[in-house]
């Protein structure tokens, strides 16, 4: 009988599983859960209203993913539990929860669910970004060494920011708080009833270094003095490598998947980096760019450089052995969904109707049309912040060139454009902060599913690009290290790189580029970076008084 092992990769509105061969890394089957809470903007599921800037979770929602998502590929596969030899998941980071000393959620308690700090804050949530300026200020104030390898900046979407928030806005919540905890880590808490804190969301969204650990209990004093013991007060858990086994399947968890009790699961990882085997990637100067709602941007490298705005650099934060870069836009297939829904004239959706056409194949198909400058538009891509390299969620979107004449799918093409400007900015910021990027793959819905897409990102950042060969990249990546955990002698894997060489896999298509495209896109791409120099670095602060403007109006 063959082996084989699954991966669960959550996403931000839906889980997914998927079943792959060991030997072959043939995916024989998945399952998509869609979040019955989907992400909470706006109220709580009793009605509180939040505020401006949040995006919480349910934590049942990821449950469920496990009840339901996990048997479903087991049905429609005919495996059978016992051949399963091992679990990986990963998700999207930072996304943490206050709980229990037990886990327990503590909006799962009645006298929290109708408090918002007591939810998990989805990666995207951006309401902490004042702590996040206060952070960075005094960070460099005082010198902290571990600042650079932020780029400069700490995110208000990672772990600190998001906990001051809860401190600041709900110190019962704090106070009732016995671990705040990655959900990466939570739902391997679920499935084999110990707690891990795994390295990758440790490093990038924490603040953890290999050698150094966490910032000093001073430093979190100068930011405030109640969160002087946070690290052994809230965190309190050793730090465990990627690639390592977490535990195994409880009894609890069997009853929740299906699957069955001694089953090895893996530390948790986070959806980005889990990618990177699963595209075969084995070396250093090879960038892979994740793109879904948000495009996250990872680098291997053999040396460790101080880079503007990148998410973070780790030691072995993505695969033994090198330095891993994480980088990223906020706003990618979020950004063209955004249009989609509130942009276009009703008649594209009634011709495309008439048509039998996806309304993004139709929209798609014109815009592929127009040629690189046709539409005299230039687009910031900042419609949900900015994460590299500028750091700065309170930055807004911008379309310039806009006339009467303008068209629906002129705007498209343009905001594609821009999302692309964005990659090549960062691209360009590590090269000149000495680390080089050789080689350009892709992976994620867009990457498989758009060619109009991958070609503008050739033609702009005038790379080849290589395109994963799995539409459910992480899922894959997720059991790639899900046949490490099992090991050799269980028919698994001892080594990510030979797990990877097997089970990785790549597409025989390469997008590349056009010359004369890509001569009229570094027109274009200058006229960007000034855009992008005068609104993000100061020149004008328009975005940021117009957000306060915005955030001063009673809702």
């Amino acid at each position: 009988m063959g082996k084989y092992t699954i991966g669960v990769d959550f996403g931000t509105l839906s889980g997914r599983a998927v079943l792959v061969d060991v030997a072959t890394g043939d995916e024989l089957g998945s399952s998509v859960y869609e979040y019955p809470h989907a992400v909470m903007d706006e109220t709580l599921p009793d009605g509180t209203k939040l505020g401006v800037d949040w995006a919480l979770q349910h934590p049942q929602d990821y449950l469920d993913v496990f009840a339901n998502a996990i048997p479903a590929v087991l049905k429609e596969t005919g495996v059978k539990a016992e051949d399963v030899i091992g679990v990986g998941i990963d998700f999207t980071a930072c996304t943490i929860l206050p709980v229990k000393a037990d886990g327990t959620p503590l909006c799962f308690l009645e006298e929290f669910k109708s408090n918002p700090n007591a939810y998990i804050k989805l990666w995207k949530h951006h309401a902490a970004q004042d702590k996040a300026n206060k952070l960075n200020e005094i960070a460099a104030q005082r010198g902290e060494d571990w600042l650079p390898r932020y780029g400069g900046k700490i995110s208000s979407e990672w772990v600190v920011p998001k906990v001051w928030q809860i401190l600041d806005e709900a110190p019962e919540v704090y106070a009732a708080t016995d671990f705040i905890v990655e959900a990466a880590d939570w739902v391997i808490w679920q499935l084999t009833g110990v707690q891990t804190r795994n390295s990758c969301t440790a490093g990038y969204k924490a603040i953890w270094h290999k050698q150094k650990g966490y910032p000093s209990k001073e430093f979190f004093k100068a930011l405030d003095p109640r969160l002087e013991n946070f690290v052994e007060e809230k965190l309190g858990c050793d730090i465990t490598p990627l690639g390592q086994k977490a535990g195994e399947i409880t009894e609890a968890a069997a009853k929740l998947t299906g699957l069955q009790v001694g089953t090895a699961v893996a530390v948790g990882n986070v959806d980005a980096h889990v990618c990177v085997p699963a595209v075969k990637i084995d070396g250093p100067d090879k960038m892979l760019a994740i793109m879904g709602t948000s495009t996250c941007h990872m680098l291997l490298s053999e040396v460790e450089k101080e880079v503007p705005g990148m998410c973070g650099v780790v030691e072995d934060g993505i695969l033994p052995g090198y330095y891993g870069y994480e980088a990223g836009q906020s706003c990618v297939g979020d950004h063209f969904a955004w249009f989609m829904e509130n942009c276009l004239p009703a008649d594209y959706y009634t011709q495309a109707k008439a048509e039998g056409k996806n309304i993004y194949n139709f929209v798609e198909e014109k815009a592929s049309a127009l040629k690189p400058g046709q539409s005299g538009l230039v687009a910031l891509d900042w419609w949900n912040g900015n994460r590299s390299c500028l750091v700065d969620v309170d930055l807004t979107g911008m379309m310039v060139g806009m006339t009467l004449a303008t068209t629906a799918e002129e705007i498209y093409r343009a905001l594609v454009e821009a999302t692309a400007y964005g990659t090549r900015k960062i691209i360009e910021t590590f090269r000149e902060s000495g680390v080089a990027v050789n080689e350009f793959y892709a992976s994620g819905g867009i990457a498989q599913k758009s060619p109009m897409v991958m070609q503008i990102y050739a033609d702009i950042i005038n790379m080849p690009i290589k395109i994963a060969g799995s539409t459910q990249g992480p899922a894959l990546g997720s059991a790639i290290f899900g046949a490490v955990a099992a090991g050799k002698d269980n028919g698994g894997y001892d080594s990510i790189f030979d797990a990877a060489k097997v089970m990785g896999k790549l597409k025989d298509v390469v997008y590349t580029p056009i010359p004369e495209n890509v001569a009229v896109y570094d027109k274009l791409y200058a006229e960007y970076s000034i855009l992008h120099d005068y609104f993000g670095k100061g020149g004008n602060d328009v975005m940021k008084r117009l957000k306060n403007i915005k955030k001063s109006v009673d809702r």
